[in-house]
């Protein structure tokens, strides 16, 4: 839970700062990007459209890669992860700003938080919405009324902590984008780089713990049945 959370809190940091200096792009919330494309594809607006498409594309392949990358770093994933990510939120700010249709300084951002949603999953092998709230609060408002009519799923109890760590991150990152413009960015890309030191640690002192290893499950969002990817 704890590390959920403080991922959480990257997303939201990440999203808020990206929304703050890339003129209301969201890094995250594909869910609004869908939805401003929507209305400039309908205003024949094709340079925004653009914009908003290429950065859903690439939140999308960056679950892709995020899922791969999971499933062949076995019981390293965290750190590698983790560690991919950091780098990918410190890169953004060396890349042309590019045109409005091409906001190529945002893409490296967009695409670790796309791979971001692969890093964990819950007990029922779908992966933790850590990069939206949406799903999360779906899923809690169906947790309480499954306490009315029997008991919630486990994950039930995670949904509300992750949307309080989301919320304060992007409080945190729309501080940090007025103190340090785009240079914000480093906060949340340090904050990732600490914790796949941490994820690092954990992965030598404890090989077996299920925390750091997944060996029992196979990736988020896969078919019950699908075998465990890691060796």
């Amino acid at each position: 839970m704890p590390l959920a959370i403080a991922l959480a809190a990257l997303a939201g940091a990440s999203d808020s700062i990206g929304f703050l200096e890339h003129s209301q792009l969201f890094m995250s919330f594909m869910s609004g990007n869908t939805t401003r494309f929507g209305v400039a594809a309908s205003g024949f607006d094709w340079p925004a459209a653009m914009r908003f498409g290429s950065t859903i594309s690439l939140f999308c392949f960056g679950a892709f890669v995020g899922t791969l990358l999971a499933a062949w770093a076995g019981r390293w994933r965290l750190s590698i992860l983790l560690g991919v990510q950091a780098v990918l939120l410190s890169v953004g700010n060396l890349l042309p700003e590019g045109a409005e249709a091409f906001p190529l300084h945002a893409y490296p951002v967009v695409f670790a938080l796309g791979i971001l949603n692969a890093t964990l999953q819950d007990e029922a092998g779908r992966s933790l919405a850590l990069t939206y709230v949406t799903g999360t609060v779906v899923r809690f408002g169906t947790g309480l009324a499954n306490m009315v009519l029997h008991k919630p799923a486990p994950s039930f109890w995670l949904q509300a902590p992750l949307w309080a760590g989301m919320t304060l991150g992007a409080v945190a990152g729309g501080f940090l984008q007025r103190l340090l413009g785009p240079d914000a960015f480093l906060v949340p890309a340090v904050l990732s780089a600490a914790l796949a030191v941490i994820a690092t640690a954990m992965t030598v002192a404890m090989p077996g713990s299920g925390y750091v290893s997944n060996e029992w499950s196979a990736q988020p969002d896969a078919h019950p049945d699908a075998p465990a990817t890691a060796r």
